[in-house]
């Protein structure tokens, strides 16, 4: 991992979750910020479908985090099925900070605060390889698939 001193705070706690996870990366910083997925692939080199979108909804009231290709839309609807709810909405900034730990925009795959169920887009085993977002806005990782699907433990179906 990149020396964490020179990382905002969100950063060096997720770096000190993957630590304890045994994760190791490559922290990348883009001080303009990576805001959307197109710009974090322009950012970093990659295809945009290799932009892992971290979106954080309430299914019924209950906070779950989406994990969607950064080509792709999430379907609201889905989730909620996926996740056995009716309903499902956007978690407002507050929520998303008090669920992940994390800001929106900036919310990693996993190293949040508390437990979340995860749901993530079949369309992301495409790649071998992808990019997260790191604890901010700009700040992102690599992560092989495979390791984030051990970590994540997301329920793999189709959300877009």
């Amino acid at each position: 991992m990149s020396d964490p001193a020179n990382l905002p705070a969100a950063t060096r706690r997720f770096v000190d979750r993957c630590e304890a996870l045994d994760i190791e990366g490559e922290i990348r910083t883009f001080p303009s910020g990576t805001k959307t997925a197109v710009e974090a692939a322009r950012a970093v080199g990659c295809h945009t479908s290799q932009i892992v979108k971290s979106l954080v909804f309430e299914v019924d009231g209950e906070a779950v985090l989406a994990l969607v290709p950064g080509d792709r839309r999430l379907d609201v609807q889905r989730l909620a099925q996926a996740a056995g709810g009716l309903k499902a909405r956007r978690a407002s900034l507050d929520r998303v900070r008090e669920a992940t730990g994390f800001a929106a925009g900036g919310t990693p795959p996993f190293g949040h605060s508390q437990p979340l169920r995860v749901f993530a887009d079949s369309a992301l085993k495409r790649h071998g390889h992808v990019w997260a977002a790191a604890g901010t806005p700009t700040t992102v990782f690599p992560i092989a698939l495979s390791d984030l699907d051990r970590i994540a433990a997301p329920r793999w179906c189709d959300l877009s």
